[in-house]
């Protein structure tokens, strides 16, 4: 433990930020992770529920299943239900409206994280320029030439907060990658789902349509 503070250490003041900058890239990737995974639901299978209820004429039923269900897909299902009995051009634009919302509460603080990511090997590049002036301080008050050995350990030192800056970067771009993988995902599901039930909304939900999957793929 020891030789871990040392090391962080002899990359100089830097590396405090960027340890600051490492722990909120670290709390903000949770909180979103938890987010986005309690969002996430079987689309297919809620909307058929939905559905099944509608064929039987019973919205009230289906508004209720919509409120005990969490996450981005129920709140835009339920938006579409509400205005079931408006035109189309109505009830496109609250489905259109609310799944907007709900896309913005999705991706909030995702783009931060590769802000953070972009910042981190600046902060890393600064620390190492900063110990290079320092080595060039010391070198021009001591008057005398340095050591091999002298020199080289103060270069190492200097290059400390660019390979952890850079480490901090390659955290956080993983980080985003991620999440906005699991964003793009949750976002189709927001876009079939409110396409399926505006479309059976439209049609006078029929009580002989089925919804199947060939393939694996939502239709």
């Amino acid at each position: 433990m020891q030789n871990v503070f040392d090391f962080f250490n002899a990359g100089g003041p830097m590396m405090y930020p960027l340890a600051l900058l490492a722990f909120i890239i670290l709390i903000m990737f949770s909180e979103r992770l938890l987010y986005l995974h309690k969002g996430q639901i079987r689309a297919v299978e809620f909307v058929a529920g939905i559905k099944e209820s509608l064929k039987k004429r019973r919205l009230l039923e289906a508004i209720t299943i919509c409120d005990e269900s969490y996450g981005p897909v129920p709140c835009v299902v339920k938006e579409a239900l509400i205005n079931s009995e408006a035109s189309p051009d109505v009830l496109s634009q609250a489905v259109n409206t609310a799944a907007v919302n709900q896309f913005a509460l999705l991706s909030r603080r995702i783009s931060s994280l590769a802000m953070l990511a972009k910042v981190a090997p600046l902060l890393g590049l600064m620390g190492t320029v900063l110990g290079f002036l320092s080595i060039f301080s010391a070198m021009g008050e001591s008057g005398s030439f340095v050591s091999v050995a002298e020199l080289s350990t103060g270069i190492y030192n200097a290059l400390i907060s660019s390979a952890f800056g850079l480490f901090v970067a390659v955290v956080g771009w993983l980080a985003y990658s991620f999440l906005n993988s699991k964003l793009k995902a949750l976002a189709q599901d927001i876009d079939w789902a409110s396409n399926e039930i505006m479309l059976f909304i439209v049609r006078k939900m029929p009580e002989r349509e089925d919804l199947y999957i060939e393939g694996g793929d939502k239709k």
